[in-house]
C-alpha cells in the first residue's frame, strides 16, 4: 500500500478541497397544503405524500406494540424508587408542617 513521504500542507489540502461545495437541499411544494417539503418526503404538516394520505398510526402502532416489551423489564425496577420517592415526599410535607406550626408559635408569642 501507497504511504506518503511528508504531510500534506495545510495551503495544498486548502487548494485540493477548494471545489468541495454543499448544495441545497431540494424542496417542493405539497399539492395538499402547499408547505415546503423536501423532495420524495412525507409531509410533516399533513402527512400526505404524492397527495395521498400516509397511514403514519399504523407504522407508529407497530413501534410502540414492540416497544413496551422492551420496557417492562425497566418499569419493574423503576417501580421500587417511586416508592422511596413517595416515602422522602411525605417525611418533607411532615417536616415542613412542623415548620409553619414552629413559626406560627413564634409568630403569637411575638404578639403577646
Amino acid at each position: 500500500m501507497a504511504v506518503p513521504k511528508k504531510r500534506t500542507g495545510h495551503s495544498a489540502q486548502g487548494k485540493r478541497r477548494a471545489n468541495w461545495k454543499a448544495t441545497k437541499p431540494e424542496t417542493t411544494k405539497c399539492p395538499t397544503c402547499g408547505e415546503t417539503v423536501l423532495t420524495h418526503t412525507v409531509c410533516t404538516a399533513c402527512g400526505t405524500y404524492k397527495g395521498q394520505p400516509v397511514r403514519l398510526a399504523d407504522k407508529a402502532a407497530a413501534v410502540a406494540a414492540a416497544e413496551p416489551a422492551k420496557k417492562a423489564t425497566k418499569k419493574s425496577t423503576k417501580k421500587a424508587a417511586p416508592k422511596a420517592e413517595e416515602t422522602k415526599v411525605e417525611e418533607v410535607k411532615e417536616e415542613v408542617v412542623e415548620e409553619v406550626k414552629a413559626e406560627e408559635a413564634t409568630e403569637e408569642k411575638t404578639e403577646e
